[in-house]
């Protein structure tokens, strides 16, 4: 039988993405599978204290082990925008392509367009035990959107060692080297030796 692990989000892709990485005994439900409609605030600068906040909101609701993620790009000539804001970058219900458009003007004027992905998770378990992991995962801005699998910023996102944005790439490729792989692979891994401690 499957452990049910919340996953405080209600974006579906992150939950789809997350269960084809999470190992096979555990099944992530989302918020919107609870019923959970309300937004969880992130007022934070950093995505350790923005994911902290939201496993601990959606702990004391449920009061159930919960996973929570805060994902940001971070573009080098940009100073590390978009950053904590990278979902909202362009407004606070900006679509992905707005944002994707307002990150393609801001580097224009700039041929340095090294950035990379983060991912921070946290996890607290039933007995509130509390863990965070980071997954990174370097490349650089496309000029142009290219591709039309994945969501966010893939389309324009090339991982070091490709030549084409994770859109172009697709799942398969995308859920064995993305920084949200990295950081749950290191969360299936501190599972193992938790449940073999309990």
């Amino acid at each position: 039988m499957k452990v049910e692990i919340i996953f405080a989000t209600h974006n579906v892709h992150k939950v789809k993405e997350a269960n084809q990485i999470i190992g096979k005994n555990i099944k992530l439900i989302s918020l919107k599978d609870l019923g959970y409609n309300k937004e969880i605030e992130e007022p934070f600068l950093s995505l350790e204290e923005n994911s902290l906040t939201k496993a601990m909101t959606v702990f004391e609701i449920f009061g159930k082990s919960v996973i929570a993620e805060d994902t940001g790009l971070e573009v080098k000539a940009l100073l590390g925008e978009p950053g904590v804001f990278s979902a909202r970058y362009a407004g606070q219900n900006a679509s992905d392509n707005e944002n994707i458009n307002k990150l393609l003007k801001k580097l224009e004027q700039f041929s340095d367009r090294t950035a990379r992905f983060r991912t921070v998770l946290t996890f607290i378990a039933n007995d509130d035990t509390k863990m965070q992991f980071e997954g990174v995962i370097d490349g650089k801005i496309s000029t142009e959107p290219k591709g039309t699998r994945g969501f966010g910023y893939d389309p324009v996102f090339i991982p070091k060692g490709y030549n084409n944005t994770f859109a172009e790439l697709g799942d398969e490729i995308k859920k064995k080297l993305s920084h949200r792989a990295v950081a749950f692979n290191s969360l299936n891994e501190f599972l193992k030796s938790f449940k073999k401690s309990d």
